[in-house]
Order: C-alpha cells, then structure tokens, then sequence
C-alpha cells in the first residue's frame, strides 16, 4: 500500500459555508494562500450554490480569479447544470457534486430525490471532459442520516458502483453527521476498495464523537489513501441537523506523520494556518491535539514525534 496520502482542506467552503460571520472573497484568499503555504495542494475554495441558501460563498467567482496563478488545486462545489456553468465559466478546473445516501437528506439538502442528483453528475460529465474539467462526488451520510438512521452498507455500495462507472475522477464516503463508527468505516471502506480499488476512493469524517481520527485510521488500515479535512476543525452542515466540525486538518497530519505516512505538510505552517482561521472567524476551535501541537512545532523532529 502506497505511503502517500491525499488531503483535501475543505474549510475555505464546507468550514465557512455555516459561520455566523461571512468572509469576504479577501480573507477567504488568505486563509486558502495560507494552506498553500504549508504544502496543502488540494483546497475546496467555495461553491457555486444560490446566494440566499448560502450567503457565505457569494464571491466565488472573485476567489477562483485571485488563484488562477497560485500552484493549487483547486474544487468548487456546484448543485445542478447552473452551477457548473457559472464554475465553468469562472475558470474552475475540478467541480464537486453531492450524493445521497437517504431520499430524506437529498430532500432536505437540495430538494430533489436522489436519483435525479445522481442524473445531474451524469449530465455534468458528459460535457466535463470537453471543457477539461474533473468531477468529484461526495455521498452525503453514506454510514447514518439525522432523519433516517441508518444507511445500509449494501446501498451506499450500489451507489458508488454506479457513480465510478459513470466516470467521475474520486468518490468521496462523508460520514455527514460524524455518527459512524471505526468498525463501520473498515468495513464498508474494505468492502469498497475489494470491488474498486483505493485510487478513486475517499472519505470525509466530522468529529461529533470524538471519533474523527479513529475512523481516519480504520480507512487507512483498508486502503484508503485520500481523505477530506478542514482547517481548525471547522465546518458543520446547515441542512444536517447535528452534524459538527470536520476532523482538523491538523488532527489528521499529526496522525499520519506519527504513522510514517507522507502528506507534502509542514506542521508548524499548518498551525499558522489553523491560527488564522481562528482569527478571521473567532469559531476555529483547532484539532484535539491543538495543545499539544502548539507546545511541538518549532521543536527538533525528534523532539516532535515524542521520541526520546
């Protein structure tokens, strides 16, 4: 199994999209220059979505235009066809669609069923490749749904077979309302990567249980080389009720570092990354080990990794 691990900073959009003070396209930069900064090259920069259901990421056209040089790769999110025009036509190279694991949640986040969400990541990549644009899909509460518990392992398998035939470049497992559990993750996680492979797949994990990172080591230990993670532990989704902070970018450094494992991130950077985004919001609580990590960096390598 490969040593190297994909992370994608979804805090620029999943970790600001639910703050009860906006950031303005400026400071959203800022915070995105300062994940480059400290080796992040993957960053969800914002969304494409109707500005009065998310008010926070008007101005995402103004941030993927301060980026077009910056050596990132970067994702939006996008709803429907509309929104991939308008990415489109802001220059976008990678877009984001979400799945659903449950007909409730599909309703409650886009007002659609799931099987016509599944018909729009169709219609999007049938016109991506000749724009040069990567898709990527996300299955909402892929392991528990806040209104219908939950979600079978056998379904979000169906699912994902469907959405890898279809194309799309990585399919990402989002435990939404942080419920699952590490036997839950090895399970589907290793049941998936059996039938697929590792290269296309993800996941995305929310510490609601304190079991962020063990469910991040359940995925590792089942092959899974690429996961979501937010900057300071921020995010929260407004339309899933219970669903609290994404495991912190820092979090899942730390543990991979510790674990002989390669993410292209330089901690003590990252800590001023996290930093900030505390500063501009006043709601970064930063990862379980912010105090511990604080008290590491600047601190010889082997003083770190609490070798003595």
């Amino acid at each position: 199994m490969s040593r190297l691990v994909r992370l994608n900073d979804v805090g620029p959009r999943d970790g600001l999209q639910n703050q009860s003070v906006g950031l303005d396209p400026v400071q959203r930069v800022d915070l995105i220059r300062a994940l480059l900064g400290a080796g992040v090259r993957y960053i969800e920069v914002g969304s494409f979505v109707s500005p009065r259901a998310v008010p926070a990421m008007v101005g995402t056209d103004r941030v993927l235009a301060e980026l077009k040089t910056d050596p990132g790769e970067f994702s939006v999110l996008v709803p429907n066809m509309k929104g991939y025009e308008l990415a489109r036509d802001a220059g976008a190279k990678c877009v984001g669609m979400v799945l659903y694991g449950t007909e409730s949640m599909a309703r409650a986040n886009a007002n659609m069923a799931r099987a016509d969400a599944e018909g729009i990541v169709e219609q999007i990549l049938q016109r991506s490749a000749d724009h040069g644009i990567r898709v990527e899909a996300t299955i909402s509460v892929a392991w528990e749904c806040p209104f219908d518990g939950p979600v079978s392992a056998d379904e979000i398998a169906a699912i994902t077979r469907r959405v890898l035939r279809m194309g799309v470049d990585h399919l990402v497992l989002a435990d939404t309302i942080g419920a699952a559990n590490p036997k839950q993750v090895r399970e589907l996680t290793t049941m998936l990567v059996k039938e697929h492979g590792a290269d296309r797949l993800a996941c995305h994990f929310h510490d609601t249980r304190a079991l962020g990172l063990a469910n991040v080591y359940a995925a590792l230990e089942a092959g899974i080389r690429g996961f979501d993670s937010s900057i300071g532990g921020l995010g929260g989704c407004p339309f899933a009720p219970g669903a609290s902070g994404n495991v912190a970018t820092e979090d899942v450094v730390m543990l991979l570092e510790q674990m002989g494992y390669q993410t292209g991130v330089d901690l003590a950077s990252l800590m001023d990354a996290s930093r900030l985004a505390n500063e501009l919001t006043n709601n970064a609580p930063g990862g379980r080990a912010k105090a511990w990590l604080e008290r590491q960096v600047g601190k010889p390598q082997h003083q770190a990794s609490g070798q003595v």
